[in-house]
């Protein structure tokens, strides 16, 4: 789900805090073994800027007087403390930790407000991508936004998931560019969407006030996102299952996005290819006939996978695309999330850290019949050979 697994901010190893410590008594012991015309000063120098960069102010402060005591204490045992030399040594020992002083400063000023510009993309991420429920009218869900760049919250992708008169609907699309331009359409699409989902009866209805609000987006967009700018998206709708039942089903619109996935409880997986192939919204102007939801079964125990093109255009050392449909093919996941779990670490071990774009991805399963309402547990099996994740099923 939402930052759920999201990269965490970087904190400084504590063997490399105790650098300046190690360079202050190295520099102590070489300077007084050594012949006199050799010198730690350089040592004495560099072990404040260390800490300004690893440490806090005060630790700063402490290796800068640490350095200073060093420097003249040296002088003192190799009876030169008098020299101008020495004096000369001394001084720009602590010009130094006075300089670190003032970079450890600058860089605590940054941090905060880097953190507080975290802070605020958190908030934002959680307005336009709230975290879903894990239960909805009874299906178990399960959604993840990975951003490809580090300290990055949220980007052109999207998903969105809501219990309706009609059916749990939902939507996971991704749209065309970068940037502030991109979240802009986000939002807007996430809230058309929601405002739709609750108002049209049909699956196509909703499609098409998605192109007409990406449309009017377009026309507010600079340069030639006005003419070429675009969201390819599944737009899914899964009858209430609180009701029970031998057979479900879920619809879907696909507006020129990767087929989903269904997984079953078997292991056995197959793609949910469109009948007929759709432009994607907001070129609804070029052509094309009107929207048609296709349905496909959904039996007990099955997940429906929908996941935007930063999985499958993920690449291994030697530029292979990844293949979310041969990856999973043949395991089984207690729940949605576990799948979502495998699934982000599997792309990252593949791609060697992770993919070069953000993915959004998410999960619905319908539980068997009798199914408690909670995870199942089941032993960990290490991945197989390939690194996959997952478990066989058993015979």
């Amino acid at each position: 789900m939402v930052g759920r697994r999201q990269r965490s901010t970087f904190r400084t190893p504590w063997y490399l805090r105790l650098l300046p410590a190690v360079m202050l008594v190295g520099g102590a012991f070489f300077d007084a073994l050594s012949p006199p015309r050799f010198t730690a000063v350089p040592l004495f120098a560099a072990a404040p800027l260390v800490a300004a960069a690893l440490t806090s102010w005060v630790v700063t402060l402490l290796t800068g007087i640490a350095a200073v005591v060093a420097t003249a204490g040296l002088h003192v045992y190799n009876d030169d403390a008098t020299e101008i030399t020495s004096f000369t040594e001394v001084t720009t020992v602590a010009t130094v930790s006075a300089v670190a002083l003032l970079i450890n400063r600058v860089l605590r000023l940054g941090s905060e407000r880097l953190a507080s510009a975290r802070v605020i993309a958190e908030a934002a991420q959680r307005a336009v991508l709230p975290e879903p429920q894990d239960r909805i009218a009874g299906l178990h869900v399960a959604a993840r936004y990975e951003a490809a760049q580090a300290d990055a919250f949220i980007g052109g992708d999207l998903f969105a998931v809501q219990d309706t008169p009609y059916g749990v609907r939902l939507i996971v699309g991704d749209v065309r560019g970068k940037g502030m331009e991109a979240v802009s359409a986000v939002a807007v699409l996430v809230g058309s969407f929601r405002e739709a989902a609750e108002q049209e009866s049909t699956l196509e209805a909703v499609a098409q006030r998605l192109e007409r609000a990406l449309q009017r987006e377009g026309v507010r967009r600079p340069g030639l996102d006005a003419f070429e700018g675009f969201t390819t998206a599944v737009i899914g709708e899964i009858p209430n299952v609180r009701a029970g039942g031998d057979r479900g089903a879920v619809r879907l619109v696909n507006r020129g996005h990767p087929d989903p996935l269904l997984l079953r409880a078997d292991g056995a997986l197959a793609p949910l290819t469109p009948t007929e192939p759709a432009l994607p919204l907001g070129m609804g102007d070029l052509g094309g006939g009107p929207d048609r939801a296709d349905e496909y079964a959904l039996p007990a125990g099955a997940t429906l996978l929908l996941y935007t093109d930063g999985l499958s255009e993920a690449r291994d050392a030697h530029g292979v695309f990844y293949d979310p449909a041969e990856r999973l093919r043949g395991r089984v996941f207690p729940g949605p999330e576990e799948l979502l779990d495998a699934l982000v670490d599997d792309v990252r071990r593949y791609s060697g850290g992770g993919p070069a774009d953000d993915m959004a991805l998410m999960a619905v399963t319908r539980p068997e019949a009798g199914q408690p309402d909670r995870r199942r547990t089941v032993p960990v099996v290490p991945a197989d050979r390939d690194g996959a994740p997952g478990r066989r099923p058993g015979p």
